[in-house]
């Protein structure tokens, strides 16, 4: 079995294996165990202001969590997928489709006393198609203000979790979950 890592702006792996059959080399297919690549999705924080360090944490979390999706900061001059910035109002995301939208740092949540790296990370998850599961314990990422303001976990729990592995890589690969688009106040 030979891994080759292919590169240019993707990371892929691709397994083949190789038996030899009547004297030829055939490639057979890959099957279930090849890895899949993660999707990559840019994220533009340069309007974050002084959320900046919160969001980077927030996709750092993504990242550690889930291995079908991958977020990154956009190149300068790079049209993002999500774009985040900082405004007065109360943290929301506005979804256009998945993996793709805005992502609204409130100050009004912050001056009330959340934990910006949960908001980061709630808000992520909308992107990522998350809704949001009110009320909820702490534990739950994507129950948002209805956990409180003591709860400062930004990380997805397991169902959570796995709900994003399905909306980017799981079974039904080629279909797309439907995920609300539109402004979703947390």
């Amino acid at each position: 079995m030979h891994i080759r890592t292919l590169t240019g702006g993707f990371a892929a792996a691709m397994v083949v294996s190789l038996s030899l059959t009547g004297g030829q080399a055939t490639a057979a297919p890959a099957g279930a165990d090849a890895p899949a690549a993660a999707r990559v999705l840019t994220y533009d924080a340069s309007g974050s202001a002084e959320f900046r360090s919160a969001v980077d944490r927030g996709a750092a979390i993504w990242n550690e969590s889930v291995d079908a999706v991958e977020l990154r900061p956009a190149a300068t001059g790079q049209r993002a997928n999500i774009r985040v910035v900082a405004d007065n109002g109360w943290p929301r995301a506005l979804t256009t489709s998945l993996g793709n939208g805005t992502v609204y740092m409130g100050r009004q949540a912050v001056d009330q006393g959340y934990n910006t790296v949960r908001i980061s990370a709630h808000e992520l998850g909308h992107i990522l198609g998350l809704p949001d599961r009110k009320p909820g314990p702490c534990s739950s990422l994507m129950s948002g203000s209805s956990a409180g303001t003591a709860c400062t976990n930004p990380y997805p729990n397991a169902a959570e979790k796995s709900e994003v592995e399905g909306n980017f890589g799981g079974a039904l690969i080629g279909t797309a979950p439907a995920v609300r688009t539109g402004v979703v106040v947390d």
